[in-house]
């Protein structure tokens, strides 16, 4: 891994426009005062998960489970008859034999997928990464706080449209989803953690590609955090758990007719045992 040191600051967190839901509690902003911190400049990646399983012999919460979520036109060809669909989102396949090392169903493998992010890992999957590797989730400031890069108001790490003229900047859906990804930006699954460009503080795809687990704890609504919400406070909880915690960032599915959670100030929140073909991580470290 990578890290980049990040100067803390104060900044305006959260969405003035009201862009997002309302259940999501973006607004109002509050004036958050971030401490010095580190931050990986990827998420982290098949590989990286690799040499932790390796070092600890580590069992995911899919892999105990037996199965995990996989976006529909994903899946394997020889799985996609054993795929069950969510009801309320067809597009996603519950898949037997699922996990990080079989990213699309059971006959799949990580075969030149090395350095795309890790997938299919919980937030206790990630909290034990953490631990082995002696860093920890970022706490939702310190996460917005670097994606912004030290730009102020922006939508996006770099702007306020999601392209640069005709140049994709990060990894999202293209065409009429669920339906057709025209893979205008190169991708319909994942895209290589290194890949676009990087914000001003040198940190990779802190929008799209995969969703990033945070260390503060999320439910409905989740909530607002104000000037006094002391940091120390956020994300020291490092216990396993089922328990919803904040998720960032959006992912390679999002698209603006359903779901506009890749902007900076944008927030979700998933159960901590959860997982799926797109939810990954990066990690932090006091400075």
């Amino acid at each position: 891994m990578t890290f980049k040191k990040i100067i803390g600051g104060t900044f305006e967190m959260g969405n003035p426009d009201r862009d997002g839901y309302p259940q999501d509690l973006e607004s109002p902003t509050a004036i958050i005062t971030v401490p010095d911190f580190a931050i990986a400049t990827t998420t982290i990646s098949n590989a990286d998960f690799a040499a932790f399983e390796k070092a600890t012999g580590y069992v995911t919460d899919a892999e105990k489970y037996g199965w995990s979520a996989v976006f529909s036109q994903l899946v394997a060809a020889e799985d996609q008859a054993a795929g069950i669909p969510i009801p309320a989102t067809p597009w996603w396949l519950v898949v037997q034999g699922a996990d990080w090392r079989h990213p699309f169903g059971p006959h799949s493998t990580l075969a030149g997928l090395a350095n795309h992010p890790v997938v299919h890992v919980s937030r206790n999957d990630a909290v034990a990464y953490c631990i082995w590797s002696n860093t920890r989730l970022p706490n939702e400031a310190e996460w917005e706080y670097a994606a912004r890069g030290g730009k102020k108001g922006l939508k996006f790490p770099w702007g306020n449209t999601l392209t640069c003229g005709s140049t994709y900047m990060a990894n999202t859906w293209q065409g009429n989803f669920p339906e057709q990804n025209t893979k205008q930006d190169g991708f319909l699954g994942t895209a290589p953690v290194e890949h676009f460009s990087p914000n001003a503080y040198g940190l990779y795809q802190m929008i799209g590609n995969v969703w990033e687990w945070c260390s503060n704890p999320g439910h409905r609504p989740l909530p607002r955090f104000t000037e006094t919400s002391p940091l120390t406070d956020w994300g020291q909880n490092k216990e396993p758990g089922t328990h919803e915690y904040a998720v960032r960032g959006g992912s390679f599915l999002c698209h603006c007719s359903f779901c506009q959670r890749y902007r900076v100030d944008a927030r979700n929140n998933i159960t901590a045992d959860s997982s799926a073909s797109n939810i990954g991580f990066r990690v932090v470290a006091d400075a």
